[in-house]
């Protein structure tokens, strides 16, 4: 059986049980919708629904795309500069200590109610797990390898390029993988302090309206679209790192 058979026939099982469940016990709607309400309620709004999963989708991947390219940079520089390994490292590490959902106001008041105030949410929660792995990534390399470039007199770009970071893209998904997540996340956070559009301004408006199948609805669609992301950044992975011994077991296991 394959990996989207066996997730099909668990998923399957789960919304049946629940959907007799709620039938037989006559739990009210209110409480506990159940499946088929659900799916009834996303058929009768599909364009609602979408247009509001896009916007939140745009400023997760926005976020996650700042992320990612800031926090590269941060790892590089944290690998090449003590400096920057005992500030900027230890900055990053006292950040992330604190619940990014208390920055949030913050950023809504530094940037407004706009798109760019969860954009920078998204980034901001997405980042530290990119220069985390990115760092462990290009620290990864063999000694004896930096040493023979060395002694071939490559240059520190050369090193970076061609040994550091073919080396840590393993690592590099891994992080990419937590943080396209943590991006939904943020974005979902920026909607839930101050917004009028996307799924977090659906849950938190329907919730205020006792819609519970509407809450439902949209908390389904943020984990598809969370679940897709994800496999999203996997496939990237499939086709950037197809020698690394993951891949071969994955595809093996397929």
């Amino acid at each position: 059986m394959t990996r989207a058979q066996s997730v099909i026939l668990v998923l399957g099982g789960f919304l049946v049980i629940w959907e007799v469940w709620v039938r037989l016990a006559g739990v009210p709607t209110y409480f506990l919708p159940a499946p088929s309400a659900i799916f009834v309620e996303l058929a009768q709004n599909p364009a609602w629904y979408m247009r509001h999963a896009a916007y939140t989708v745009g400023a997760c991947l926005l976020g996650f795309f700042m992320a990612l390219a800031i926090g590269v940079l941060a790892a590089i520089g944290i690998v090449y500069s003590r400096i920057l390994e005992n500030t900027l490292y230890t900055f990053l590490v006292s950040l992330n200590s604190i619940p990014k959902i208390a920055l949030a106001p913050l950023f809504i008041i530094w940037m407004g109610t706009n798109l760019s105030s969860k954009v920078a949410i998204s980034m901001l929660i997405a980042l530290f797990a990119v220069v985390i792995d990115t760092v462990l990534g290009l620290r990864s390399v063999d000694p004896e390898v930096l040493d023979m470039a060395k002694s071939m007199r490559a240059r520190p770009l050369q090193v970076l390029w061609k040994i550091r970071f073919p080396a840590a893209l393993p690592a590099m998904f891994a992080g990419m993988k937590v943080a396209i997540s943590l991006a939904l996340v943020g974005a979902i956070a920026g909607e839930f302090v101050a917004s009028n559009v996307g799924l977090g301004y659906v849950i938190l408006t329907a919730q205020g309206m006792m819609q519970t199948t509407r809450v439902f609805a949209a908390v389904i669609l943020l984990g598809v679209l969370g679940t897709l992301l994800f496999y999203a950044v996997g496939l990237v992975e499939h086709f950037a790192v197809p020698w690394h011994v993951s891949q071969r077991n994955s595809a093996g296991g397929n």
